[in-house]
């Protein structure tokens, strides 16, 4: 029975992130060393972070998943991961190409690196227990959300270094950019204030990812199809 559990967790996992690479072309292009670059970078950028947090933020107590919200301290944290941002940005500058597939590459090379980093380790000695628990059936839901999430990061950074972006979406992908980026403020201090479960976090965290990730597809293909991607 564990070990059923385990297999479900591991496809609920990283199965969309296989037939999101291979439905959407990547594999044809041969792009499994760049997703894999990408996860090298995104390694490198939590390196640094770490040693950022360690130096100027010594409290680890205060950034520790199971501490109670505080608003200052996830600001700080928050401030601290616009250098993903950076890290992605160079990503996308290394992977030659235009279109969708430079987008995908960088984008699910970075969730799959994040994924594999921060879920195997929880599925492979927490998922193989004696016991059932619904909270690795959460956190593999919740690793999918991180993929249309990082998808929709690396579109919002593509469009603001373009200069030919339309004037009245150009505020719009800033403002869904700082979104994006302190997510941990707004949309974490919101649950915490409404006191919600942890499947309807889920649900929320879901729902508006989802309406990022629109609105950012119906600006990249409105310019894709200006500048004929």
């Amino acid at each position: 029975m564990t070990l059923y559990h385990f297999g479900n967790c591991v496809a609920l996992v990283y199965v969309p992130y296989y037939f999101t690479y291979k439905y959407s072309g990547l594999s044809e292009y041969g792009a499994f060393w760049k997703c894999v670059q990408a996860g090298g970078i995104y390694v490198f950028t939590q390196l640094c972070k770490m040693l950022v947090l360690a130096t100027f933020f010594p409290d680890t107590d205060t950034f520790s998943e199971g501490a109670p919200f505080n608003f200052i301290a996830e600001f700080l944290r928050c401030s601290v991961d616009l250098v993903d941002l950076l890290g992605m940005a160079f990503v996308l500058s290394r992977i030659p190409g235009k279109g969708h597939s430079k987008l995908i590459t960088a984008g699910l090379g970075w969730a799959a690196a994040e994924v594999v980093l921060s879920r195997g380790l929880m599925l492979w000695f927490g998922a193989r227990g004696a016991e059932f628990s619904w909270i690795y059936i959460q956190r593999c839901l919740e690793s999918n959300v991180l993929l249309i999430q990082h998808l929709s990061t690396a579109t919002l950074l593509w469009l603001f270094s373009r200069h030919d972006v339309d004037r009245k979406y150009a505020p719009v992908v800033v403002m869904l950019l700082v979104a994006t980026s302190y997510r941990g403020v707004w949309l974490e201090g919101m649950l915490h204030a409404v006191s919600a479960g942890p499947w309807l976090s889920l649900a929320l965290k879901a729902l508006i990812t989802s309406c990022i990730g629109v609105v950012s597809l119906h600006i990249y293909s409105g310019l894709a199809q200006l500048i004929g991607l």
